[in-house]
């Protein structure tokens, strides 16, 4: 029963909120087979036990989460509101909770003290009461006698202690009695006068009188003081009341209570404040005339007499006052009134002159007219001569194309390559050009450069920081293989990776950028980028050039340099690559290595062998000769190079190849050059971003970090970029799109003003011709770098009768808005290396879309080619069957006959003639009739006679020559 109650892996994915790859690796980890993992497989009893044990926390976590209730929309806005108010009322009734305990705790502090208080102050007036009754007996002893003011010295020393205990309990019962009569007990106020009335007749004793009559004997206070250690009892009790004193001071917490309660006044007053709705009315009103803001000044002047703009007794609505600024009023000072004066007379100038123009009418309206016209047309001139001036000043981004740098200076593209090819440097159609490079080709052209979006373009290029030498570490070489096709290329590769390249490859020629990983005997590795070799593939050659550190130019010796090995020399040149020759094919018959160096020595390229200084070898990529050299060359010119690069810091490189799996997405295959490229990195790619979800190797197995100079296939951008464009990782999502947005922008408002709309010149010149035609194609293939090829080359085809346009080319499979996009523009497809989608073929079906479908690149171009000849118009060519003399003429009514020899080839009665005499021609036109004998005669051969009328002509004499020929279309080529 256990059995059945386990669940399937996608099910136990989902349970434990993790991943079913996850799952499968773990269990794979744990010694379960692989080959019963599968989505839809049961788990066993022990496999479910053990994600249980690994993965319950994560399932527990799910659980957790879900209870959670998250509401969404307004109602996640009003439960956010409602949980603000209740927090507040809650702290608020905490505040409150605080606040009442702390008052009743100083209640009862207030309390204790003043009930010990209480007990002192009766103590004290019990002493006080009992001293006065002794002074009294004293007295009434005796009076007179002055010397026994001596022992009244016992008194003041009682009346000391006396008097501070009063101040202090006057003090303290002054400042305590209003607090504790607001609060809660009033018995102790009572209390309290009592004590104070025996107090203050102690003034009545006379103090004071007695302090001035001991001033003469002060010496015997202290002799008499020495016996009166017994009062010490009443000593501490002062001392006790003293002590209370600083307890009745902590009692300032109370005030400080008070301190805090305004404050809480003034936030209530602050939550009244917000939700002041004075904003949705007149914004500027103000009571009666004065109509000013709730910032703004009291008004410099008075409205006085309506001459302000708010009449006494009323107020502006709806914002006719909106344009104040603080602190100003609305009625006008006296400069403001001299204004309204001068535009007062303007507007009634101004209302004459617009109905005189209306008016149309006398002469004065007309010469009105005549001014205005008159400016108009000098303004129009005017701006036209501005325009003029920017005529020569194009407005591009970097990295624009040489198709829309022509387009841009209205030349052709071949002008443009051309240019550049006598500059030293090697351009293709579609490839992007550098900043320095059109402003070069511009300035050729007598064109100023103005570059947009620099400042974009200086924050997504920034400059890479310098890193420090202990930093870099000793990287890979990247090696491209180039050569002409068909010279061993892939060969090589297939013999150094032990693997079959070409069985891949359609036709088995290579038709994309490869990039491999391959570790030496002696365990160092080398990347190698094998490039296309055929002709349509030189801009994907220029981008493996600009990556590379070595190339690697493989040329078979039974064959020559041809012109893509020179083509790849170049590239190699100008990127400043050193170049290793690797002589292929020397196992067969015929082979003559030395020729070919004797070739390289033609374009002074001096291998080592004869003295130069370029590294070669001698190798057969298919029997494995001197391979092993070849690598040990490889390795020593990377040991001059000293390549090194730092792996620690973010990563950055080109993209290789980008396309579009169905079960994958986009995936580009990157080559990084420096940092290292971690699986979650966000990158940025042109116009494209997105964060590294999966990386491969080329043997496709899963990789999780990408060092220096090492090829990796990636998932996760959002778009297939451009081959050859760099990438960039960035710290956050926010800038990546950014970023990859400002680009995208740049690129469209580029090809906004790229794009060459016709002008009369150019249809005149179609008109001219008359036989004008466009071809206009949809390219969709597997991968940028063969649709950019094809493109390229279909580009090429174009001529001045006949042009190709491509006016969509993408990467991925063909569909539904494609064959759409088609049907409007009238456009054939060309899919290379995809199919149409089911809907797409119904859709294409229905609406008569031609669909051609490739896999090699020559039939491509040469269907495309063909089909181009066939939209020519033919050419008429004339060929001339026979010569037949006229021997004999016979005059008839209405027509002249001619009897003839025919002397050589044939005439036949539907043929075109033409009338020579003496090498002139005088007629050209067709025959009436041909006769043999008395028989019409379709056609007369060579050595026989016949007899003619010529159509509408009579003017035959003897001896002349009558010309046969026949006009026939020839299909033209291009």
């Amino acid at each position: 029963m256990s059995e059945v109650n386990t669940p399937r892996l996608m099910a136990a994915a989902k349970e434990f909120n993790i991943g079913s790859q996850t799952l499968i690796d773990f269990l794979v980890s744990k010694n379960f087979s692989s080959d019963d993992l599968k989505p839809t497989s049961k788990l066993t009893e022990d496999m479910y036990r053990v994600l249980q044990g690994e993965f319950q926390s994560d399932k527990a976590a799910k659980q957790k989460a879900e209870a959670i209730d998250l509401p969404k929309g307004a109602a996640a806005e009003a439960k956010k509101k409602k949980d603000e108010e209740d927090l507040s009322i809650k702290k608020k009734e905490e505040k409150e909770k605080a606040k009442a305990a702390e008052e009743k705790a100083a209640a009862d502090k207030a309390a204790a003290e003043q009930a010990a208080a209480q007990e002192a102050a009766a103590a004290a007036a019990a002493a006080a009461q009992k001293e006065k009754e002794e002074a009294a007996a004293k007295a009434a002893v005796k009076e007179e006698t002055t010397t026994v003011d001596v022992v009244k010295i016992e008194a003041p020393e009682v009346t000391g202690p006396k008097i501070l205990d009063k101040i202090d309990l006057d003090a303290i019962d002054s400042s305590t009695r209003p607090k504790k009569s607001a609060k809660k007990k009033e018995e102790p106020k009572a209390e309290e006068p009592v004590a104070e009335e025996p107090v203050k007749p102690k003034k009545k004793v006379e103090p004071v009188a007695a302090v001035p009559e001991v001033k003469a004997p002060p010496v015997e206070a202290p002799k008499k003081e020495e016996p009166a250690p017994v009062e010490a009892p009443k000593i501490e009790n002062i001392q006790a009341t003293r002590l209370t004193g600083p307890k009745i001071m902590g009692k300032i917490e109370l005030p400080v209570d008070n301190d805090t309660r305004p404050k809480k006044d003034d936030e209530k007053h602050k939550r009244k404040r917000i939700p002041i709705q004075k904003k949705p009315g007149a914004p500027n009103q103000g009571p009666g005339g004065d109509n000013r803001g709730p910032g703004q000044r009291p008004p410099m002047g008075d409205n006085r007499g309506g001459q302000g703009q708010n009449r006494p007794g009323q107020g502006q609505q709806g914002g006719g006052n909106r344009f104040q600024r603080p602190g100003q009023g609305n009625n006008a000072g006296a400069g403001r009134r001299e204004d309204k004066v001068i535009d007062a007379k303007e507007i009634q100038e101004k209302l004459k002159q617009t109905q005189a123009k209306l008016a149309g009418a006398g002469g004065r309206g007309k010469s009105l007219k005549a001014k205005y016209r008159k400016a108009k047309r000098e303004e129009m001139a005017e701006q036209m001569g501005a325009e003029g001036a920017d005529g020569n000043k194009l407005q591009v981004t970097e990295f624009i194309s040489v198709s829309e740098l022509a387009g841009l200076m209205d030349v052709s593209f071949a002008d443009i390559i051309s240019k550049c090819m006598s500059l030293g440097i090697m351009v293709s159609i579609n490839q992007r050009l550098e900043a320095d490079v059109i402003e070069l080709v511009a300035s050729e052209f007598n064109y100023e450069v103005e570059f947009i979006g620099v400042d974009d373009a200086a924050e997504l290029e920034e400059e890479e920081d310098v890193d420090d030498p202990e930093d870099l570490v000793g990287r890979a070489p990247i090696v491209t293989i180039m050569g002409h096709v068909d010279h061993g290329k892939t060969s090589l590769l297939d013999y150094i990776r032990n693997a079959n390249v070409i069985a891949g490859e359609a036709g088995g020629i290579t038709q994309h950028i490869g990039a491999y990983e391959v570790t030496t005997k002696d365990g160092r590795h080398i990347t190698f980028l094998d490039t296309p070799g055929h002709e349509a593939f030189t801009a994907m050659r220029a981008r493996g050039a600009k990556v590379t550190d070595i190339s690697v130019i493989v040329v078979a010796a039974d064959d020559a340099v041809m012109p893509q090995t020179k083509e790849a020399i170049s590239h190699s040149q100008a990127a400043n690559v050193p170049m290793i020759f690797a002589i292929n094919k020397i196992d067969r018959e015929g082979a003559n290595p030395e020729k070919i160096k004797e070739q390289l020595a033609g374009m002074n390229i001096l291998v080592e062998s004869w003295g130069g200084k370029f590294q070669s070898q001698e190798i057969s990529a298919k029997k494995g000769l001197n391979i092993d050299l070849l690598l040990e060359k490889i390795l020593l010119e990377t040991d001059i190079l000293e390549l090194k690069a730092n792996p620690e810091k973010q990563a950055s490189g080109t993209i290789i190849e980008a396309s579009l799996d169905k079960g994958r997405g986009y995936v580009a295959t990157i080559l990084v050059q420096n940092g290292t490229l971690k699986q979650g990195d966000m990158i940025v790619s042109g116009q494209f971003f997105g964060k590294v979800k999966a990386m491969y190797n080329e043997r496709n197995q899963r990789v999780e970090a990408a060092p220096p100079s090492t090829p990796v296939l990636i998932l996760g951008l959002n778009g297939a970029p451009q081959a050859g464009e760099t990438f960039k990782v960035f710290e956050n999502e926010a800038d990546a799109r950014e970023t990859a947005y400002k680009r995208g922008q740049i690129l469209r408002e580029q090809g906004m003003r790229a794009k060459k709309h016709i002008t009369l010149d150019e249809i005149g010149r179609r008109l001219a011709l008359g036989n004008f035609k466009e071809l206009n194609v949809i390219i969709k293939g597997d991968v940028d770098g063969s649709v950019e090829a094809l493109s390229d080359s279909l580009q090429k085809l174009s001529t001045e009768e006949i042009v190709v346009k491509v006016i969509h080319k993408a990467v991925g499979a063909i569909t539904e808005s494609d064959v759409t996009l088609a049907n409007a523009s009238d456009a054939i497809i060309i899919g290379f290396n995809v199919r149409p989608s089911m809907q797409a073929a119904r859709m294409a079906e229905a609406e008569s879309i031609e669909i051609k479908m490739y896999s090699i690149i020559y039939n491509a171009i040469e269907e495309i080619k063909s089909a181009m000849e066939g939209m020519l118009e033919p050419t008429v060519e004339e060929k001339i069957l026979g010569n037949i003399e006229i021997r004999e003429t016979y005059r008839f009514d209405k027509a002249t006959v001619a009897g003839c020899f025919v002397l050589d080839g044939k005439i036949a009665r539907n043929n075109r003639i033409r009338l020579v005499r003496d090498g002139i021609v005088i007629f050209t036109g067709e025959l009436a009739s041909l006769k043999r004998y008395r028989d019409d005669a379709k056609e007369v051969t060579s050595n026989m006679e016949c007899g003619l009328v010529i159509k509408n002509y009579n003017d035959i004499k003897v001896n002349d020559i009558v010309e046969a020929f026949e006009e026939v279309e020839v299909k033209r080529t291009l």
